[in-house]
């Protein structure tokens, strides 16, 4: 009994239209290109209910209550069924998704998109995604094994794959198909699906018929084909039970067969003969509903009904058997036991006897019974049959056997990792018909390639470089650079045409801006770039080729493997090519970097290029000032790290930022100064749609460092992300190019504030140790605070260390500056014409008046007697120097001679303000108020000076002789003198009462004692008698400066007021009128510092000088 067809009905605008089943049967669901879901109870239901998901709905699927649709808008979203309440997006693409299916058990669906990917996606957690790859055209159709190993897909390419699902490898590949660009222009959609139940079997629609293939084996099993057929299939479904196959045509027709038998069970035309494009068997009845590329729905009842299915069995019983022996679980017959019996079994066909040949023979045979008509039974079956019962054998016992094909998946080993196919950094797919062709720090280059037009269209940033252009395409250009000078287009060979570099020099001189030169024969261009002067080519034959910008061919070089990507910023070539067959999804690269300016070098020898676990590379380029980056998929950007030997350091995750998993950023271009990285946000892509023009974001860096949480952690990465950062300074610096000075002062001044700030910190936590650590990487000048610092926290031992390393980098300074003035010396002499920028004061003293200097005694009122070092002396704290790169950084440590020695723990001032704010609070850092110049204190601070009692200086050892020749070249620079500092102090009381006095530069016998002085005079003896072992005079200061400390407050503002002869209200008095002195002085100081500063005779310090007088420089008073 035939088929019934019942009148079709319009259900959707006319488009693409795919329908199904619900799980019970009693609905249809059908969706289309006018983005409604609709859901019929018959197909004589007038009513049906209608759910807008979106613009256009492509494909739609149902299981477990939950509809899945792939919509216009790039995603696939989840409504409940029937209700049609949203349910959220499962995942997005980059282009629309063309088919979704659901798994055996409704828990994953699988989604294929015109973006070459396929992803399997968790219904219930959205999060938990497989992405495969593989595929290089859109992706067509999918079908789900029913027992959920394999994945089956076509694409535009022109193949039909097996994935295997756990490792999300591809098992099998065969080229089936016409190849096309996209699923629109495709000539079949090829709806394939695995044979229910056991999935046994995978049909595939082939043009005019419908090819089998084997589990496992990947044998073409058998084909069906009708005679009817006279256009290509599109689309095939399997009854629920396995027995049967429908397949619909582009011209209207369905038919379908038994499978076991292949007979041809029903054709049915489409009354208008509308390419049938939607085709779903009913899950209990024999109703087939199927829908057409015009949006109309029809049905088809009592397909193969019992009658027709018991009259169609034309084939013997030995074929039957054979055929049953296909279909596990479904036998009807003693099939099997027929296959199982052993009489059967022959001696002469065992399984060592039978070679590769004879197996190639026996499926030959195979394939001809099959397709044999009903009378073909002959010897040629004997075979057959022991052949199906040595698979089954094999399956039972494979290790009798070598490993063949059909048991790669036994291999438990690594699995070779596909390699990555060159890529144009800033590109988007080859395949959109609208694409970014380079989008960089210069410009954007846009291709069209629709059937509109076929063009491209150049922008820049800047105007003012070049107006924009719009060229042809007539040669179907697929890469392009893009630089200040020139444009650069490449093309694929085709088989008339040779592969081809055209390159627009637009900032050419002359009339000729352009050129095109032919790569040889069989030689294709898969990478190019631009730089200063120069472009390069890799081609498909492993070379490089280097042109000069006006088309003169220069240098051809072999590369060590195939190129990835390529990138060049001014005489930087930067090339990323496959060293090697990576595994387990990691990719085996390699990178060169080359200088190519008039001293040619390699500085990057092929090391392996760092990629994060299952990345590869999609980004590679340089930054603003010419460092060399990349970013992989795993959104992680690294930077060649000059400082520490050539190493890759990662400066940024982008995925951090992102919001969701399927969302990422697409990188345009890294600077360093400022801290920027720029890149495009891309909701559920890897890359941004050309319209609308996409938004730039700016992300900013951050260095991996652990404990990022802490105070420490923060400090130290924004340290080191500092320093490596500001690397690029010393590389122009090295390579002649210009650069700001003032951002090179800044950077130093950044870092050694950071680096004070972790010294605090590690001082108040004890860390003493950790403090010499830090203060090695500090500047001379930053190690002399250090030692102040050190000092008023009462750590005279970190204090001691601290002063020793400052005399070796002092020590280390000398030494190497003075080698630096005998190369100046000698280039002057060569006249090499090396410009000597450094200033009178970065000059090194001749060894004799070093000595003496260091034994002269400090001069009184330095600060008055020599302001002009503050006009000369690099700060880098406070103050930014135009002097060269070499001694912007260590002008301050060394000081010409007529300065004498200072001590590196007194504070300088003009005045009796002190150092230390009254009103710093325990939260109050040490470098808040490192910039700000404090000439004058407030009025508050200078009449709270009386409030606070001293705090007792450490003690320093007199340098050794070769100490001394080095301690004038760590001065303190008054214009750190007259710096107020907020101190952290350990304990709370003594930032409330504590204050650290101020030192005059007066020796003992030329100012008054102070009071601790006369305290220890009258205490002297009392402190002999408790301590006889007491021989040396500094431990009698020591252990009066102890008990002294435990006095009273006020018993020490006696001895002070006793040892002034004066009340504190006097000395207030006094200060404010001294203040207003200097304040009166002030100019003329100014305008007669460099007189005085040159000519003023040093006051010599008696070398007999007694211990007091040794430590009077350390005493206090207020």
């Amino acid at each position: 009994m035939p088929a019934t067809q019942k009148p079709m009905r319009y259900g959707h605008t006319e488009g693409h239209t795919d329908v199904c089943f619900d799980d019970t049967g009693s609905c249809i669901v059908t969706c289309g290109s006018d983005g409604d879901v609709r859901i019929w109870e018959d197909l004589d239901d007038d009513d049906p209910k209608s759910i807008n998901v979106g613009e256009k709905a492509y494909s739609c699927a149902l299981k477990n209550g939950k509809l899945v649709t792939a919509v216009s808008n790039n995603t696939v979203q989840v409504h409940t069924f029937p209700e049609g309440v949203p349910d959220g997006i499962l995942t997005r693409f980059t282009t629309n998704a063309n088919h979704v299916v659901f798994n055996e058990d409704g828990t994953k669906i699988a989604a294929g998109s015109s973006d070459f990917l396929i992803k399997i996606v968790d219904v219930m957690d959205s999060s938990q995604q497989k992405t495969f790859r593989g595929h290089d055209a859109p992706v067509l159709s999918l079908s789900f094994d029913p027992k959920g190993v394999f994945l089956a897909s076509a694409s535009c390419d022109g193949s039909v794959r097996v994935w295997g699902i756990s490792d999300q490898t591809c098992a099998i590949s065969w080229p089936l198909l016409q190849k096309c660009n996209d699923m629109i222009n495709a000539k079949s959609i090829c709806r394939l699906a695995w044979q229910p139940k056991n999935g046994k079997l995978l049909a595939v629609p082939v043009e005019k018929s419908v090819k089998l293939y084997r589990r496992d084996t990947w044998n073409n099993q058998f084909d069906l084909s009708d005679s009817f057929i006279s256009q290509t299939l599109n689309i095939v479904t399997w009854s629920p039970c396995g027995q049967y196959l429908a397949a619909g045509s582009i011209n209207g027709l369905i038919i379908v067969w038994n499978v076991e038998t292949k007979d041809c069970m029903e054709r049915v035309k489409h009354e208008k003969g509308y390419a049938i494009c939607g085709l779903a068997w009913h899950p209990t009845f024999g109703q087939i509903s199927y829908t057409d590329a015009e949006g109309n729905l029809g049905l088809l009842e009592n397909v193969c009904d019992s009658s027709g299915k018991m009259s169609s069995r034309k084939v013997s019983s030995r074929v039957e058997e054979d055929y049953n022996d296909l279909f596990d679980g479904d036998n009807t017959s003693n099939a099997g036991d027929f296959l199982n019996d052993n009489a059967v079994e022959m001696p002469s066909f065992s399984r060592g006897a039978i070679n590769d040949d004879d197996d190639d023979d026996l499926m030959l045979a195979s394939s001809h019974v099959l397709e044999d008509d009903e009378n073909s039974v002959d010897v040629t079956m004997l075979k057959t049959g022991l052949l199906k019962e040595e698979e089954e054998d094999q399956a039972g016992s494979i290790h009798n056997l070598p490993l063949v094909t059909s048991q790669r998946p036994f291999y438990d080993g690594p699995i070779p990792t596909p390699r990555q196919k060159p890529f144009q950094s800033g590109s988007t797919p080859l395949h959109l018909t609208h694409r970014f062709m380079v989008w960089n720090s210069i410009g954007i280059i846009r291709c069209y390639n629709d059937e509109h037009d076929n063009a491209i269209d150049v922008e820049f940033h800047d105007t003012s470089i070049h107006h924009a252009t719009h060229l042809s395409n007539a040669l179907n250009y697929t890469v392009a650079d893009l630089s200040h000078e020139a444009i650069l287009l490449a093309c694929e060979s085709t088989d008339e045409l040779a592969s081809k570099l055209h390159c627009l020099h637009f900032s050419s001189w002359d009339s000729s801006k352009e050129w095109i030169v032919d790569m040889p024969q069989n030689e294709d261009i898969e990478a190019i770039c631009l730089g200063q002067g120069w472009a390069a080519a890799a081609t498909s034959a492993l070379l490089l080729r280097l042109f000069t910008i006006g088309g003169v061919q220069k240098e051809v070089f072999s590369l060590p493997g195939p190129v990835v990507s390529m990138a060049g910023h001014g005489e930087q070539l930067f090339i990323i090519y496959h060293r090697g067959t990576g595994f387990d999804g990691d990719q085996c690269l390699g990178v060169q970097l080359l200088e190519l300016g008039k001293k040619k070098k390699q500085i990057l020898h092929g090391d392996p290029l760092p990629l994060t676990r299952k990345s590869y590379l999609v980004w590679v380029g340089f930054s603003a000032e010419g460092t060399p980056c990349y970013v992989d998929s795993e959104g992680c950007v690294r930077m060649l790290n000059r400082g520490l030997g050539n190493t890759w350091t990662p400066v940024c995750n982008t995925r951090e930022h992102c919001k969701g998993k399927s969302d990422h950023y697409w990188v345009i271009g890294v600077h360093e100064n400022p801290q920027q990285l720029r890149c495009i946000p891309c909701k559920g892509s890897r890359f941004p749609p050309t319209l609308p023009r996409p938004a730039i974001a700016i992300l900013s860096f951050k260095i991996p460092y652990c404990q990022m949480a802490t105070e420490k952690g923060q400090m130290e990465e924004q340290f080191w992300r500092s320093v490596l950062f500001h690397n690029h300074l010393e590389y122009l610096a090295k390579n002649g190019y210009e650069y700001e000075e003032s951002t090179k002062n800044q950077a130093i001044k950044e870092q050694q504030e950071l680096l004070m700030k972790m010294l605090a910190l590690s001082c108040k936590l004890e860390r003493e140790f950790r403090c010499v650590e830090l203060a090695d990487l500090m500047t001379q000048n930053a190690v002399n605070l250090a030692i102040k610092y050190a000092s008023r926290s009462r750590k005279l031992l970190l204090a001691q260390k601290l002063s020793e390393l400052a005399v070796e980098k002092a020590a280390e300074l000398a030494a190497t500056q003075a080698e630096e003035e005998e190369e100046e010396d000698f280039r002057e002499k060569l006249n090499a014409g090396y410009s000597n920028t450094a200033t009178e004061w970065s000059q090194p003293r001749p060894r004799n008046q070093i000595e003496q200097d260091a034994e002269d005694k400090e001069e009184a009122d330095d600060t008055k007697e020599k302001p002009e070092l503050h006009k000369h002396v690099q700060n880098s704290f406070a103050k930014s120097s135009n002097s060269s790169a070499v001694s912007a950084i260590k002008s301050g440590a060394v000081i010409s001679s007529n300065q004498g020695r200072v001590n590196p723990f007194k504070v300088l001032a003009s005045s009796k303000e002190p150092a230390v704010s009254l009103n710093s609070t325990r939260s109050t850092n040490i470098l808040d108020s490192m910039n700000k110049s404090s000439k004058k204190s407030s009025a508050l601070n200078r009449a709270a000076n009386n409030e606070r009692s001293p705090v007792i200086k450490p003690l320093i050892p007199k340098p050794k002789s070769k100490q001394a020749s080095a301690a004038s070249y760590f001065q303190k620079r008054t214009s750190q003198a007259s710096k107020t500092e907020e101190v952290k102090e350990e304990n709370p009381k003594n930032e409330s009462s504590d204050t650290l006095a101020i030192c005059p530069q007066n020796t003992e016998n030329q100012r008054p004692k102070t009071g601790f002085q006369m305290w220890l005079e009258e205490n002297r003896s009392n402190i002999l008698s408790d301590n006889p072992d007491f021989s040396d005079e500094a431990d009698i200061i020591k252990e009066g400066m102890i008990r002294f400390r435990v006095l009273s407050t006020e018993e020490r503002k006696a001895w002070t007021n006793k040892a002034k002869g004066g009340t504190p209200s006097d000395e207030t008095e006094g200060k404010k009128r001294k203040h207003a002195a200097d304040e009166s002085l002030e100019a003329e100081n100014q305008k007669e510092a460099a007189k005085e500063n040159l000519n003023l005779p040093k006051k010599q310090k008696p070398l007999d000088l007694s211990t007091n007088q040794k430590l009077s420089a350390f005493a206090f008073k207020e």
